[in-house]
């Protein structure tokens, strides 16, 4: 393994520190634009000390509120009002562009300092050619600050003033309508960067730089890291897949073979749909952990959570790891979490609302919680499955660590997540008819093919490498070839195929009889493919903008928000649902820019409540893979998802969500 940036570890650190939300400063992107850390920037942490020491104490004597920003910005980082680079002061005050109206009230929102991305410039217009159009610029603004109350709760919806918002929600809100590509919350406790101290955010970094290292550049940088990160991820979910596999082996042959024979001889391909499901159940839950959706209290916490379990493996393999196969209270607080977030659950200070939905029906897959099932007359029933606390382990490992460091989830849109999880699409479940190994996927996002070992020894020597290129679509190097070629028994054939061995698929031969996957053969021959926001954006935009022109008419005047909410929209080959989710993002946007707006709970998000009207009523989709349905589905739970309510939208989109049998 290269060795890491030392750079690069440092502002890992500092990032470690903070509790992320939404995209996050990336590491190599700060080291890309020249942000290097001086950890012996003693007069940088005596400006900072004095100015928090400098807060206004309460009566128990601690420090509740700090002076105002503007304080704090002209001793810590250096910012100089006179410069002609800032807005938000007696000469220069915020231009109305960067208010934000109130319909409902004729009130306005509007930031209190504003700094732009390069210096005030007297200059004319540029010439447009007659018949030509302008070019959209970006912001000539690159950061917004609002100061809040002292101690104000910034996650907190504000009611009254015509948007009922959190002081978040109404940044979010101004960033979007503006172009601005950053903004700073400050409430005298906290200070909250959105989108993104002293290196981000000082004058230098903000006026002096060059562009291209300034912090919109970081954050636009930031994102395309971002997506490297899904696409390594995505390799890492397909080995958490074999892992459990293996898991249920394991389990499968601890019950005398009862846990999945009937599957196995009526529909091996349930079992695989039903292992998807776990990884699925996972990745839900620790989006929903880190976004705060999930109880927050030391019971749940500590006993259930899916992070709190994680934690209590890492310190258990680090004390047996020789017998963490032969534990087993992992996979039960997994089946307990799941019955909770299906079902609801109070207890003392925890409460959860039930999510009902597919993805956590008890009786959906019934080896995973060992259910009942068949008809009444021939019922059948079987014990929970015995899996090692040593699985959920690795699994867990593979899902929440990346090169060492832990996945930000909070910082994954719902279409990273879509594309990750798109790999362990396409596969169908196998028994191995000899003992077998996983051949690496020929192409970067193939997936390996395993092939059966005795098989390819007993073809004709000359015929070896023509038939594993037939199984695998991959073709073998030289020597590798000649090894196969001359290879007189088992053992030596595993030898000669060492190279190309996908070790995370099969770590060691498979036995015969064992559960494998397979590759369909549009799969591997042609690897998993997603659509990225940076692409679902712009064509769904553009696809949005003449029907809602349309509706709006000299005749009917403005659009009302009942006609948004009366479009239908259908994907008839949705996959993850990545134009879906796009959709539903914009159709909710367009909606909530409406006067006619209907009462909104107090305890909900605008945002999330104009999404979830809008995936209730206007969005459909299909697909010939039920998988795809089922992760469709996830991705806009994800983005329709409230804390404390019953997603009514997942009843609906478990409707409107379909697969088609192929003819």
């Amino acid at each position: 393994m290269a060795k890491r940036d030392q750079r690069v570890i440092d502002h890992l650190e500092w990032i470690g520190f903070v509790r992320p939300t939404g995209l996050v400063v990336s590491a190599p992107a700060l080291v890309k634009a020249g942000v290097i850390l001086n950890r012996r920037d003693i007069a940088g942490q005596k400006l900072l000390r004095e100015w928090v020491e400098n807060g206004v104490p309460d009566p128990a004597g601690t420090t509740t509120e700090l002076p105002d920003f503007r304080e704090f910005a002209q001793k810590v980082l250096g910012w100089r009002f006179t410069a002609k680079g800032y807005a938000g002061t007696a000469e220069v005050p915020v231009p109305a562009n960067l208010e934000l109206p109130l319909p409902e009230s004729g009130n306005v929102f509007r930031p209190d300092f504003a700094v732009r991305s390069e210096p005030l410039k007297a200059s004319a217009p540029p010439a447009v050619p007659e018949g030509d159009e302008l070019e959209e610029e970006p912001s000539p603004w690159q950061f917004l600050v609002s100061v809040c109350e002292p101690g104000e709760d910034l996650d907190r919806a504000i009611t009254g003033g015509g948007l009922d918002l959190s002081p978040h929600g109404r940044m979010e809100r101004l960033l979007r309508n503006t172009g601005v590509p950053a903004g700073l919350l400050f409430n005298g406790e906290t200070i909250r960067l959105v989108s993104a101290m002293r290196e981000l955010l000082g004058e230098t970094r903000l006026l002096s730089v060059a562009r291209e290292k300034r912090l919109a550049a970081l954050l636009e940088d930031s994102r395309k890291f971002q997506n490297e990160v899904s696409e390594r991820l995505a390799e890492q979910v397909l080995h958490a897949l074999y892992e459990l596999l293996r898991g249920f082996q394991a389990a499968h042959d601890a019950s005398d073979g009862r846990l999945l024979r009937r599957w196995l001889t009526e529909d091996p391909d349930e079992i695989y749909r039903g292992l998807l499901t776990v990884v699925l159940r996972l990745v839900y839950l620790l989006y929903a952990e880190e976004r705060d959706l999930l109880p927050q209290d030391e019971t749940f916490l500590g006993a259930y959570s899916v992070s709190g379990l994680y934690e209590r493996l890492r310190a258990h393999t680090s004390l047996y790891p020789d017998t963490m196969d032969q534990r087993y209270g992992a996979y039960a607080q997994l089946l307990a979490l799941w019955r909770m977030v299906h079902d609801g659950a109070n207890a003392g200070q925890m409460s959860m609302a039930p999510k009902y939905g597919d993805l956590f029906l008890p009786d959906r897959y019934p080896f995973l919680e060992g259910r009942d099932f068949g008809p009444r007359q021939t019922l059948e029933r079987i014990e929970p499955p015995r899996i090692g606390d040593g699985t959920i382990d690795r699994v867990l490992e593979k899902l929440i660590v990346l090169d060492a460091e832990r996945i930000s989830y909070r910082a994954l849109d719902v279409e990273h997540i879509g594309s990750v999880y798109e790999t362990m699409m396409g596969f169908r479940l196998e028994t191995a008819t000899g003992r077998s190994v996983a051949i690496k996927a020929a192409k970067r996002h193939g997936a390996p093919a395993t092939v059966n070992l005795e098989g390819l020894l007993g073809q004709e020597p000359s015929e070896r490498v023509k038939w594993m290129r037939d199984r695998t679509d991959r073709k073998l190097t030289a020597k590798v070839g000649k090894a196969v070629r001359e290879s007189g028994s088992l053992d030596e054939m595993h030898a000669a195929l060492d190279p190309v061995i996908d070790r995370n698929a099969t770590p060691d031969l498979v036995a015969a009889g064992a559960m494998v996957l397979q590759p369909s053969e549009e799969r591997r021959k042609s690897g998993s493919h997603y659509t990225p926001r940076e692409l679902t954006e712009p064509i769904v935009r553009k696809a949005l903008e003449p029907i809602l022109d349309g509706l709006a008419t000299k005749a009917s005047g403005p659009v009302r928000p009942d006609q948004i909410l009366d479009l239908k929209m259908c994907d008839p080959a949705m996959g993850s649902a990545a134009f879906l989710v796009e959709a539903c993002r914009q159709l909710a946007e367009s909606w909530r820019a409406h006067d006619a707006m209907p009462q909104i709970p107090p305890d909900e998000d605008e945002a999330i409540f104009a999404r979830r009207l809008v995936a209730q009523r206007c969005l459909y989709g299909v697909d010939r893979n039920p998988k795809a349905v089922d992760l469709a589905k996830l991705s806009l739970w994800l983005i329709t998802l409230a804390k404390d309510h019953t997603s009514e939208a997942k009843k609906l989109i478990e409707v409107r969500l379909c697969y088609t049998i192929a003819m």
